[in-house]
């Protein structure tokens, strides 16, 4: 076979030599033009002795290329020419045999179905950093040669070596395989590693960290008892990505539950959370929303710093938004956030999430809350069922390009027996002394009707006349006497007017008063109080209960 006439047929030797002939000019026309010919420069001696890329064979070239190189021609892809870089590498090819047989490598690689696809559309195709038997890793290039007709169609495959290339692009992908990893732990050990347990409440959470990338997110949740019955719920994003993100998120949860066992109002925790977040980091801003759950209100009071929109299906099925109030992000500075608030009802199921599970490139954030509210609006079960299906729905898969953060609530409606471990009775206190003893009868009463223990009866009627008389002394009409009973605890509240909080002291051996809140928390569980958001106090204990009486 004629190799020289082979690569005078190669992609773009034709346009060379073409051009060439259309600005050569003719003997019998030198010195025409609008530079004499006296004044054109000529080459130097040296340079004329160069010469010029057309009169090099193409063989000799190929053969002392570094890179592998092979001719094919024929539908069967017969081996025309392989050079010697390429007999270093897999050895003496059969001139004349077809590739199937002849170029195991090939077929290995996956590279004769190339082959075809270049033979049959006539243009050149790439394959990137395939490994060969060798060892070796190369890219191949293929591109169609002609020489008259069909018969004498064949391929030039060009292998170059990037076995180098390809190594340290494995070493940098196990690089940050470990970096996500470590991100991913330090990301997943700054979330609670188990949640709590609302008496009232079931609670299920899932965190799906995004992409491949070692740069996880900021996403953080979190479920916090306050007493009392009461319980926050906490959900929010810091923006950017990595291990900063995620130090900066571990942060600010930390200080959410410090704030939280202040009982503050939602719109308060975010402030302080607001002035922390510019301290930790000026350049680093957060969304975050914080509700409140008290089964007493049958409601959930929340704020939101630039958080997306809570959202809440009701027993028939209804899905409500929790639009408003919303201010801006933490770390924005200056701001005075509001509370609001969203029915939560028995039988009721909020969802808090972070803007991965909603957004989307090249699409309207409003349609991805709306697709998640006919989602919900359909997702019965458990809440763990229900958050697993709201994943499934928004399409995230180990890929996803954003990290998502869920978390789903359910106000059970308890019917049957279950309804009579969940109790609730309230006393007015009116008048002045003699609103203590009508409280101490009516807590027992009300403790007797739930058939309590006499040992739990007795502690129970005793706090709750320290606590009356604690409001009768120190606090303001109009005064409240609430008594709640759950599957695990006993609940004692008073409520009045004066915004003035108890607190614990040691009462000397004279003193006539200060030893009723030191009795009620040494007999109680656990004891606290609030702020109330119409201006007041609640000061509250709770018992657990014993097992037996639980059940």
């Amino acid at each position: 076979m004629n190799f020289t006439r082979w690569s005078a047929r190669l992609p773009g030797t034709q346009r060379r030599a073409a051009a060439r002939t259309e600005h050569t000019v003719s003997p019998d026309r030198r010195g025409e033009g609008s530079v004499p010919a006296a004044r054109a420069e000529r080459p130097p001696d040296d340079a004329r002795s160069v010469p010029a890329v057309d009169e090099l064979r193409a063989r000799e070239v190929l053969d002392h290329v570094p890179s592998l190189v092979a001719l094919v021609h024929g539908p069967d892809h017969r081996i025309a020419y392989v050079n010697d870089a390429y007999r270093a590498a897999f050895g003496d090819r059969p001139i004349g045999s077809p590739a199937r047989g002849a170029l195991p490598e090939l077929d290995e690689l996956g590279l004769l179905p190339l082959l075809d696809q270049v033979l049959r559309s006539g243009r050149p195709r790439t394959v990137k950093s395939r490994k060969a038997p060798d060892g070796r890793s190369y890219t191949f290039t293929c591109t169609p040669v002609t020489e008259g007709g069909d018969d004498g169609r064949g391929v030039l495959v060009f292998a170059t070596d990037v076995t180098d290339h390809a190594e340290a692009a494995a070493r940098l992908r196990a690089s940050e395989r470990r970096q996500r990893e470590t991100a991913v732990t330090l990301q997943r050990s700054l979330l609670p590693q188990e949640l709590e347990e609302p008496d009232d409440l079931r609670i299920a959470a899932t965190y799906h960290p995004g992409g491949t990338e070692a740069a996880v997110g900021g996403d953080w949740y979190d479920v916090i008892t306050l007493g009392g019955g009461r319980t926050a719920l906490v959900i929010g994003d810091v923006m950017g990505r990595g291990v900063r993100a995620a130090a900066v998120m571990g942060q600010l949860r930390t200080a959410v539950r410090a704030y939280a066992r202040l009982d503050l109002p939602p719109h308060e925790v975010l402030q302080l959370l607001d002035g922390l977040a510019t301290e930790i980091d000026a350049n680093q801003i957060a969304t975050c929303a914080y509700a409140i759950h008290d089964p007493n209100e049958g409601r959930l009071v929340y704020a939101s710093a630039g958080h997306l929109p809570i959202l809440v299906r009701d027993e028939s099925g209804t899905v409500r938004r929790a639009d408003e109030p919303t201010g801006p992000p933490l770390g924005t500075g200056g701001w005075m956030h509001t509370s609001g608030s969203i029915p939560l009802g028995p039988g009721s199921t909020a969802v808090l999430y972070t803007d991965g599970l909603v957004e989307r490139r090249n699409e309207d954030l409003d349609e991805g809350i709306a697709a998640l509210e006919r989602a919900l609006a359909g997702a019965t079960g458990t809440p763990q069922v229900v958050c697993d299906r709201l994943v499934r729905s928004a399409g995230v898969t180990p890929d996803h390009d954003d990290d998502v953060a869920v978390l789903v609530l359910q106000h059970p409606a308890r019917k049957g027996p279950e309804s009579e471990l969940f109790r609730n009775a309230a006393l007015e206190l009116l008048g002045g002394v003699e609103a203590a003893p009508r409280a101490r009868a009516f807590a027992s009463g009300v403790l007797t009707s739930w058939r309590f223990p006499p040992d739990l009866h007795d502690l129970g009627v005793l706090a709750a006349s320290e606590l009356v008389a604690n409001s009768l002394q120190h606090g303001t009409p109009p005064m409240r006497l609430r008594l709640r009973r759950t599957d695990r605890r006993l609940i004692i509240e008073v409520t009045d007017g004066d915004d003035h909080l108890p607190r614990r002291r040691r009462a000397e051996p004279g003193d006539e008063s200060g030893r009723g809140i030191a009795i009620v928390a040494t007999i109680a569980s656990h004891w606290g109080s609030r702020r109330t958001p119409g201006g007041g106090k609640a000061v509250w204990c709770e018992f657990v209960l014993p097992k037996a009486s639980g059940a």
